[in-house]
């Protein structure tokens, strides 16, 4: 691995010209062989941190970020024309960040030296990068005793555990979480006891049932051992939302799942592979109509949106202590192909997160 030529002057981070940043122009035959450190790197430049512009934007120093898997699944699934017609070259990964504002505009609020996390604007990429230019909706402020690496954690995992529960749940409800183990489903065990939920139901390995107890889990299904549409069916109407976070099993789990969902109950459908399949599944559940062999329970295909209202409620829960990170591993930010390496062996037990030297 070797960097490129660094660049002289002291400069502030709005005049720079290029910054440190983790970059790739390829992901074949993988992202994480292809990254390579650069010490000039094309500087993010905000438009809207000017005079007279209207636009909403934040300069940020990022201090940690927190991989997701669409961070190396969708440029692997590009290919190299692809990734330039999105991104760009050179293109930097990351969405999810922790880190201190350099310069806003004047409207949001965010004034320069607050330590904030959030969440970029889709497409746009880039916290393994120095500086990263995000939106008031997709930054909130750090609570005081917050750890930087643990609010990096939040970004996607934590809005779409937020958005998949809360505009469905009231205090007492009971809700399913098929795949609580993972990173949006062990946020949304505490997400769903944070919003008063007294059942919290979920599925996931007998290796990590423990996890998911401790979380606030009040059942485990070993979906190993157990049949989890036959055990849900068990219960009868009683949930009144089902957040499915794996997409594929039980496949029947959609169709079923008016047999176990309240009347007008809820269905969010959150994950899913890149697949053919997949895709099928979802058109499936979307648009096959129940007297045509399709489901009957009101359906939702979750659209993770960035939400700075969302933010400020996580970030609160944390300094209270209703919900925290769970981080797997902390990755040197010059480990960064390490760190991928790690998330795709899907053992990883919570988030993956990436510390900028400081």
């Amino acid at each position: 691995m070797a960097e490129s030529k660094a660049t002289s002057g002291t400069a502030g981070p709005q005049q720079q010209k290029t910054m440190r940043a983790w970059t790739y122009t390829t992901a074949s035959p993988n992202l994480e062989s292809c990254l390579h450190l650069s010490v000039d790197a094309p500087h993010p430049k905000p438009q809207g941190i000017v005079a007279g512009s209207q636009k909403d934007e934040v300069l940020v120093r990022v201090t940690a970020a927190a991989l997701n898997p669409v961070d190396y699944k969708l440029p692997e699934g590009l290919g190299g024309l692809g990734t330039r017609a999105v991104f760009g070259h050179p293109a930097v990964p990351g969405l999810d960040y922790a880190g201190v504002v350099v310069a806003s505009s004047a409207s949001n609020g965010l004034a320069a030296g607050t330590p904030v996390f959030g969440r970029l604007d889709p497409g746009r990429f880039g916290t393994l990068g120095e500086f990263v230019v995000a939106t008031r909706a997709g930054c909130a402020p750090l609570p005081p005793g917050v750890d930087a690496a643990d609010a990096a954690c939040v970004g996607t995992a934590g809005l779409t555990a937020y958005q998949s529960l809360a505009p469905y749940v009231a205090p007492g409800d009971a809700v399913f979480i098929n795949g609580g183990s993972g990173g949006t489903g062990t946020w949304g065990i505490q997400m769903a006891r944070a919003l008063g939920c007294a059942d919290v139901v979920v599925s996931c390995s007998a290796a990590n049932a423990a996890l998911c107890r401790e979380l606030g889990a009040t059942e485990v299904i070993d979906y190993a051992a157990q049949d989890v549409t036959a055990a849900l069916r068990a219960r009868g109407p009683v949930f009144k939302v089902v957040v499915d976070n794996v997409g594929t099993t039980p496949a029947d789990l959609y169709k079923a799942s008016d047999a176990f969902l309240v009347p007008g109950g809820q269905f969010v459908q959150v994950g899913g592979s890149a697949s053919l399949a997949s895709a099928k599944m979802f058109a499936e559940r979307m648009l096959l109509p129940g007297f045509l062999g399709g489901g009957k329970s009101k359906i939702s295909l979750m659209m993770t949106k960035n939400d700075h209202d969302a933010l400020v409620q996580i970030g609160a829960w944390m300094k209270e202590g209703k919900v925290k990170a769970i981080v797997d591993e902390v990755f040197a930010y010059e480990d960064a192909p390490k760190a991928f390496q790690r998330l795709k062996t899907g053992r990883a037990k919570g988030k993956i997160v990436v510390k900028h030297a400081s």
